[in-house]
């Protein structure tokens, strides 16, 4: 048996028999742990006390296992799954418990809710951003939809930045790392001036690519360079700015910035399937490190936020919260996506995109009860132009240019409450509602570059969706360490239209349909059952949930190459999901502390009508892992130089899953649209485990400053694994790219805190 497969299996074992949930607890003595307070009810609360599946992992916890970006946060809860989107590495695709929006376009909407300081992050276009000064992550696991709103279908991401301190205060850290990685981030907390705590941070961080490419002959846009340089490079810079003011007694004022800034070459498509003669030389099913790309290929992303939240304390129990916020995103990329150094096919997506909300919370209690209730606004507006191109080498009467522009706005109204009831001294009752309303339009042009427009640039399409999303949870909670709860929950979607939809093979009038006839709601009723346990003196922790989710019009990511390359949203019908998710934890006196966690799902579709014929039973669920798997040790090893050695392996498994509904088997008797049609199978992502490790040495002291130095390596055992894929069907030739994780990366640390 292999060091790697003795490694998974291992891992998978201690899974199995122990379950858990990193630690995100802070230490208070020699053996005990200090649970975080998390916020997933919009108050403040012990994690125990909170009846939702919720994993809460800390800044310094965060910084133990290097997770400076949003994606490192995949493995660290069950049934989650974070990875780029085909092609890009800033637009997120997040699953939990088999839900997720896999295209960044701009007018799909996640199901998963992301915040930053409770700000809703609105598309999936720039969403793996990097993480600094943040001083807890919460994930939310199952529908969130009466207090946190929008598209939190599946759950929510819950990004909480650190306070300033007040006192002169700060850290600067730099690291270097193989292809050529060098970075570093500088902190600094101000001393209070006046009333108000300042903290800034900025973070830079640059790599290489580990796939070369030798070609880059094709016409690039206006200033910029051919894709000579290597692909799956990185360039990042990122800044933070915080400001608490105390107004008054009773009146706290916080403003949060960000800025992230990426400017880099888009991620190698590599060709792993093509039944076209000229491009079969270049397939492989193995991870290349070499490339023969024509087209331009880059992806540049600014995103920018600011919050001003305002907390007046009414009296000693009630508290009235407003959340203003304004959100800004700018993204272009350009692929290839034929994987080869003929110009077949590429594409390009340039996007602006706006937000801005209004958030008003009241919160508080009153004998006994708890509750939150508030009002909400967001308003969004985004334009993306979106050209193509196919088949160029072959002449002008083969090849042939797509133009394809859109832009949409949406406007969306809640209202909302939650209230916790003691029924005695054990158990309580909660129960909550929000209403939503969301208004949104669309215009569409696409056509033939010089030819016609097969969508004119007239077309356009309005809809109001509105739903209402009740939460009814019995808590019982015999003592301060252990609580049980059951809990209805239900999740809510927006429907909207496809922006990229519009086959020019159908006549004019079908595709106006196609753009004008929007997508369905989706819905979700979910049935929930868990525990949270405290045991030994606090030294450990087990979490339990079982969950039952019933999807009614579940929202599929359909591609399509019909013509141009196409991805558009179509309504499955319903289907169910059903799961378990484990967690434990324990800290040993010394300071180690061992960590396992286990997730487990079974799904299928029950109704699924496509062009007319029942399919159910011949369709792939999408993103439904039957097991994700983690473990963690964090072990203490000692004094020396004055500081701690500490020694942090993560093993995360992921077992494998299908990318697109596809059918199972071709059964054309059943399905005539289904012969020669790509598989589930032929965009099933096979297994995988990676291994991270971290050796460090903190807190030696030289003067009034601490230093920390780490040496690190993800992907340890260098795991051959692929993270996406785009399969185009029968009507482009069976070509199948794929797009492999990020091959076993390594490097030095160093930190200084003063």
């Amino acid at each position: 048996m292999s060091m790697k497969s003795a490694l998974a299996n291992l891992s998978i074992a201690a899974a199995v028999t122990f379950a858990i949930q990193p630690i995100a607890h802070a230490q208070t003595d020699a053996g005990a742990l200090e649970e975080i307070v998390v916020t997933a009810q919009k108050r403040e609360q012990r994690l125990i006390d909170v009846p939702i599946a919720v994993t809460a992992l800390g800044g310094e916890a965060l910084e133990r296992r290097g997770i400076t970006n949003v994606q490192g946060l995949e493995g660290f809860s069950p049934n989650l799954q974070i990875s780029p989107t085909p092609g890009n590495s800033t637009a997120a695709q997040i699953a939990i418990r088999g839900s997720v929006t896999a295209n960044p376009a701009l007018t799909w909407e996640p199901a998963v809710g992301m915040y930053v300081d409770g700000v809703y992050v609105g598309k999936t276009q720039g969403a793996l951003f990097d993480l600094i000064e943040i001083d807890r992550v919460e994930v939310l696991r199952g529908p969130q939809g009466t207090l946190w709103g929008r598209n939190t279908l599946a759950g929510a991401f819950n990004i909480v930045t650190r306070k300033p301190s007040g006192e002169a205060s700060g850290s600067a850290t730099v690291d270097i790392g193989n292809y050529s990685a060098r970075g570093g981030k500088v902190s600094i907390d101000f001393p209070t001036l006046g009333a108000a705590k300042i903290n800034l941070a900025l973070a830079a961080h640059q790599r290489d690519g580990w796939v070369s490419n030798k070609v880059g002959n094709a016409p690039t846009p206006p200033g910029r360079a051919a894709s000579t340089s290597d692909l799956n490079n990185s360039d990042t810079k990122s800044a933070r700015l915080a400001i608490d003011v105390p107004a008054s007694d009773v009146v706290d004022i916080a403003y949060r910035g960000d800025y992230n800034d990426v400017d880099q070459n888009s991620s190698f498509s590599q060709l792993y399937r093509s039944s076209l003669p000229f491009l079969t030389p270049y397939v492989s099913k193995s991870r290349l490190t070499s490339a023969t790309i024509d087209g331009p290929s880059f992806e540049r992303s600014k995103t920018q936020g600011h919050s001003l939240t305002i907390d007046w304390r009414v009296s000693d129990t009630n508290t009235l919260r407003s959340i203003t916020a304004k959100r800004k995103l700018t993204w272009q990329d350009g692929l290839d996506l034929d994987g080869s150094p003929l110009d077949i096919a590429r594409t390009q997506r340039l996007s602006d995109y706006s937000s801005t909300s209004q958030e008003l919370q009241w919160i508080g209690n009153s004998g006994g009860l708890q509750y939150v209730a508030g009002v909400y606004y967001f308003k969004d507006d985004g334009y993306t132009d979106n050209p193509q191109a196919f088949f160029l080498d072959f002449g002008p009467a083969v090849g042939v240019r797509f133009k394809s522009q859109y832009g949409f706005t949406t406007k969306a109204t809640a209202g909302f409450g939650q209230v916790e009831i003691p029924l005695n001294d054990q158990f309580s009752f909660t129960g909550g509602l929000r209403y939503t309303n969301e208004t949104k339009t669309i215009a569409r042009c696409a056509g033939l570059v010089g030819i016609f427009d097969y969508v004119p640039c007239l077309t356009r399409a309005e809809k109001s969706f509105n739903a209402t999303t009740p939460l009814a949870v019995l808590t019982w909670k015999p003592d301060a360490s252990f609580s049980g709860y059951l809990k209805y929950a239900e999740g809510f979607k927006s429907g909207g239209f496809n922006g990229e939809a519009g086959d020019p093979a159908n006549p004019i009038p079908v595709n106006i349909a196609q753009v004008q006839t929007p997508y369905l709601p989706e819905k979700l009723k979910s049935m929930e059952i868990g525990a949270k346990w405290l045991f030994a003196d606090n030294r450990g922790y087990a979490n339990l949930a079982a969950f039952h989710n019933k999807s009614q019009d579940m929202q599929l990511s359909i591609f399509e190459a019909k013509g141009a390359a196409n991805s558009s949203i179509k309504n499955a019908g319903e289907a169910k999901v059903n799961g378990a998710e484990f967690e434990l934890g324990w800290r040993f006196e010394q300071g180690t502390r061992v960590q396992v966690s286990l997730g487990q799902m079974s799904g299928k579709f029950e109704r699924y009508v496509d062009r007319g014929v029942e399919v159910a039973f011949n369709r792939a669920m999408t993103h439904l892992p039957k097991s994700t798997a983690a473990a963690t040790l964090d072990a203490a090893l000692g004094s020396m130089l004055g500081g701690e050695a500490r020694l942090l392996v993560d093993v995360s498994h992921i077992g494998d899953y299908t990318l697109y509904a596809f059918p199972l088997a071709v059964l054309p008797a059943v399905d005539p649209a289904s012969v020669n049609s790509a598989l589930a199978n032929d965009t099933r992502v096979p297994s995988h485990t990676l291994v991270n490790a971290r050796l460090s040495l903190g807190g030696i002291a030289y003067g009034s400053a601490k230093f920390d130095v780490a040496l690190w390596s993800k992907n340890l055992l260098d795991e051959k694994y692929i993270q996406n894929m785009i399969d185009f069907g029968p009507g482009f030739g069976n070509l199948t790219q794929v797009y492999f994780g990020t091959p076993r990366t390594y490097g030095l640390q160093a930190t200084v805190r003063w």
